[in-house]
């Protein structure tokens, strides 16, 4: 098997949504004055490639240190919606995507994400795309943009009602393109709060097909 890494690179130069607070990744403590080198992070949490939980919007709902970890890894599905705007309904996705699959949506986007663009012209799912995708119960959504919507937010905000998880700014996606079968595990800290910082990765069969 091999790991296919689908995040971006977490540091001072991440970019971050409208309105939040910006990321600080300091170096405080150094091998040549204290004898280790330390590291000070200051961030919002729905911050680089990361996962959305239901407390997000809905008072009361488990953090992330209180959710099973089995709601964070499941069977892969990449949807290619390059160019797609909005995203679409296919057919196709009714044979594809079953409950409780991950699904991925592949729309390229990810070249924009550090342009100031980035956050406010990413394609939406359509309301026949996002109906569907509640009705099949999947595990979680996620994308190389920033949300699988826009303001105010109603297909996000149904997503965690149901307590499909919303993983959002991924990259790489075009390695999973032509693969059959793969694993997506997106495991967050064990912290007490609505959102955390992931580390995206695709297990999937190796060259062999083992």
């Amino acid at each position: 098997m091999k790991l296919i890494d689908i995040s971006h690179v977490l540091d001072e130069h991440t970019p971050v949504f409208p309105g939040d607070y910006q990321t600080a990744l300091t170096l405080v403590k150094t091998v040549e004055k204290d004898f280790f080198n330390s590291y000070l992070l200051q961030s919002c949490l729905h911050t680089g490639t990361h996962i959305d939980l239901p407390l997000h919007f809905l008072a009361g709902a488990q953090t992330a240190a209180h959710l099973p970890l089995e709601g964070f890894w499941g069977n892969g599905v990449l949807l290619d919606v390059r160019g797609e705007d909005p995203i679409e309904m296919k057919p196709a996705y009714h044979r594809i995507i079953h409950e409780q699959d991950v699904v991925l949506l592949f729309t390229g986007y990810d070249r924009h994400y550090r342009k100031e663009e980035y956050f406010t012209r990413y394609p939406a799912v359509s309301d026949a795309l996002a109906d569907f995708l509640l009705s099949r119960d999947i595990r979680m959504l996620g994308m190389d943009m920033p949300a699988p919507d826009h303001s105010p937010y109603l297909f996000h905000m149904a997503l965690l009602r149901k307590g499909i998880f919303v993983l959002e700014n991924l990259t790489n996606l075009e390695a999973l393109t032509g693969l059959e079968r793969f694993i997506v595990m997106a495991l967050p800290l064990k912290i007490s709060a609505e959102a955390s910082f992931v580390r995206a990765v695709c297990l999937a069969p190796d060259e062999a097909g083992i």
